[in-house]
């Protein structure tokens, strides 16, 4: 029964449901040293926060003075400002030609109209032509 217990609590431990009072009872089991075989894989866990809970920092920290934040404070500023400033003129020339080929698409598709246009002129002017020589044709036999 208290193997069944134990195993209860595990899952329950894995699952972040457990309170500290069945922490403390799965803690105690497997630090006391007679562990199922199949539960010995969690043996590490709980011997690895006791030993964790002894561990302090020994060793100095250095603080430093408060004139250094401010110094990186005003670096970090003024980084800030030229990058600003960079973003601020790709964007605008970005933009300059994206106008620029607009313009450009613009032109482009009254060219073609225009073109076209002349196009389909040029057309009835050949058939006209055509026509006349057609008929011009017909006077010179019916002249000789």
């Amino acid at each position: 029964m208290e193997l069944a217990n134990i195993e209860k609590l595990v899952e329950k431990y894995l699952d972040a449901t457990t309170t500290l009072q069945e922490e403390t009872t799965l803690k105690n089991y497997f630090t006391g040293g007679n562990v199922a075989q199949h539960l010995q894989e969690y043996t590490y866990l709980f011997n690895y926060f006791v030993i964790a809970k002894d561990e302090t920092f020994t060793k100095t920290l250095r603080l430093e003075p408060k004139k250094s934040k401010k110094k990186n404070f005003k670096w970090l500023s003024v980084a800030a400002s030229v990058v600003l400033l960079l973003s601020v003129f790709v964007g605008k020339q970005q933009y300059n030609e994206y106008q620029q080929r607009k313009e450009a698409e613009r032109i482009y598709a009254q060219v073609s109209k225009g073109l076209e246009l002349l196009s389909k002129n040029l057309q009835k002017g050949e058939t006209a032509v055509t026509t006349l020589y057609a008929y011009e044709k017909t006077i010179n036999k019916i002249l000789k």
